[in-house]
């Protein structure tokens, strides 16, 4: 009795990166996890705004995270102290500890950068 074993490197290359495959699904359980780091370290709204999903790539299936909050670049890379005046009205209207303020115009301070998407992909490896 003879047993012939024949391996088809084409089809087995084909079968890992058809959607649905082997690597998709590990890459998908990857960049989830990734997307669910950085919701938990987005401030604010900004985890609301964070999705993931996975494209055909120039190399082949990558799994990509976005967020697409307005103030997502200023989170990330911090701002410069700057003036703030109202567009629309008279004064601007904002909360300090839970009471309303009004003033014409504020002097912010500017924030530190807050890289969490890369700090998700750092923790998410």
């Amino acid at each position: 009795m003879s047993v012939d074993v024949r391996i088809d490197p084409g089809r087995i290359a084909r079968m890992l990166r058809l959607r649905g495959g082997i690597v998709e699904r590990r890459l998908a359980a990857r960049t989830r996890r990734v997307a669910d780091i950085a919701r938990s370290l987005a401030p604010g709204s900004m985890p609301d705004y964070i999705n993931w999903h996975i494209e055909e790539g120039p190399r082949g299936l990558q799994g990509v995270v976005t967020c697409d909050h307005p103030a997502t670049l200023y989170v990330l890379e911090g701002t410069r102290p700057h003036v703030i005046r109202p567009r629309r009205a008279k004064v601007l209207r904002f909360e300090v500890d839970g009471r309303p303020v009004f003033a014409s115009v504020v002097h912010h301070p500017g924030t530190r950068p807050n890289n969490f998407l890369g700090r998700a992909l750092r923790l998410g490896r």
